[in-house]
């Protein structure tokens, strides 16, 4: 929260800026660089989608997702890390097993997947977002094996196997002593009591859909452009702020995605808002099957051949390039171009020390 707190204010520093045609001069403080900040993803997210481009495949693709149930999610947010590696693990080995059996697919797939833990009111809510290509490699490695057109995996199988592979993680950490239980959960820490509350979620059904297929390689890009670097909240969903609430728009997806507005007390904003900070150095954007980082390369080359179609330009890139150019190159936009006059280019003249305080921009005397 102090990260996001500080962001682009004179406690991280920063420079001057001045247009070298007309004069105007600006001043730009550093951003915090967390990936919970809804002003510091997109460059990151330029940079990763750049770095993906190049894994495309040509066939179509398919977007899957796992949720939790809300009884899980409770245990989730109290042990976030155990339980959101079960939630990879668990999602990953149901595509994989039921992608390899001959009676649907028969093949070894690849995909990728992102952990969100949010809805759109804040609240918790972890599931993930599976993107997956409409195939697979067969087992003698000799062939390209396409799904149905419009269709990858049938969902009441994918949910049935789901929750059987998740739960039984779950009491595998239980009993191994990994999960903690605190406030209403604590009762949960005797095992019977465990059981008794996992009993009704093991009749349930559980919630897999998988949404109609990307219509080709662009909109897949775009896609993950919006999900992959995302935060609980962008700033542009926000309206107001004052008198101590905050004021934000959101979907009804009961409703057929009726936007809708919500008013919290800010101290309630700002709680459902940490409640999907997640563990320091984890890894939410995860990669399985062919698209495992060990053997990418090698099987990612293999699928191509057995495909054919066009091959991806390598994407060459200069991470030592400053930042800005790497924005404009990925983005299309500048940060450089004069807001004034259009004309004229943004200089440092001046750095900003860490901890001044705010500075007032020189008059414009051009």
């Amino acid at each position: 929260m102090s990260a996001i707190e500080l962001c682009r204010t004179a406690a991280l520093g920063g420079h001057v800026e001045q247009c070298d045609a007309c004069g105007h001069q600006r001043i730009t403080y550093d951003s915090c660089r967390n990936r919970h900040c809804p002003r510091c993803q997109s460059l990151a997210r330029a940079q990763w989608l750049e770095d993906w481009q190049a894994e495309l495949l040509n066939v179509e693709y398919f977007h899957v997702v796992f949720t939790l149930p809300e009884e899980i999610a409770a245990i989730a947010f109290q042990n976030k890390k155990v339980v959101y590696d079960i939630l990879f693990q668990a999602s990953a080995e149901t595509l994989r097993t039921i992608a390899a059996d001959p009676e649907h697919l028969g093949a070894e797939i690849g995909f990728l997947t992102v952990l969100h833990t949010w809805g759109q009111t804040l609240m918790h809510h972890p599931h993930v977002h599976c993107v997956v290509p409409g195939g697979g490699i067969s087992p003698d490695r000799s062939r390209w094996i396409a799904c149905r057109p419009g269709f990858f995996l049938p969902v009441k199988v994918l949910s049935r196997l789901f929750r059987r592979l998740f739960l039984a993680a779950l009491q595998k950490a239980f009993a191994a002593g990994k999960l903690t239980f605190h406030s209403q959960l604590e009762p949960l820490r005797d095992a019977k009591a465990f059981a008794k509350y996992l009993a009704p979620v093991a009749q349930s059904e559980w919630v897999v859909y998988a949404k109609p297929p990307f219509g080709g390689s662009a909109q897949v890009l775009n896609y993950l452009a919006r999900y992959t670097h995302r935060v609980a909240i962008s700033n542009n969903r926000l309206l107001s702020m004052g008198d101590g609430k905050v004021s934000f728009l959101w979907k009804d997806y009961k409703h057929d995605c009726a936007r809708r507005t919500m008013t919290l007390d800010a101290d309630e904003f700002i709680r459902r808002f940490l409640l999907h900070v997640i563990p320091h150095g984890y890894h939410h954007i995860r990669h399985y099957g062919f698209l495992g980082n060990r053997y990418r390369e090698t099987k990612l080359a293999l699928c191509r051949r057995l495909i054919g179609g066009p091959v991806p330009a390598a994407v060459e890139s200069n991470r030592s390039e400053d930042y800005r150019d790497r924005y404009q190159r990925l983005t299309g936009n500048s940060l450089r171009d004069c807001p004034i006059c259009g004309r004229g280019h943004m200089v440092s003249i001046e750095t900003i020390p860490v901890g001044s305080r705010p500075r007032v921009p020189a008059p414009d005397t051009s």
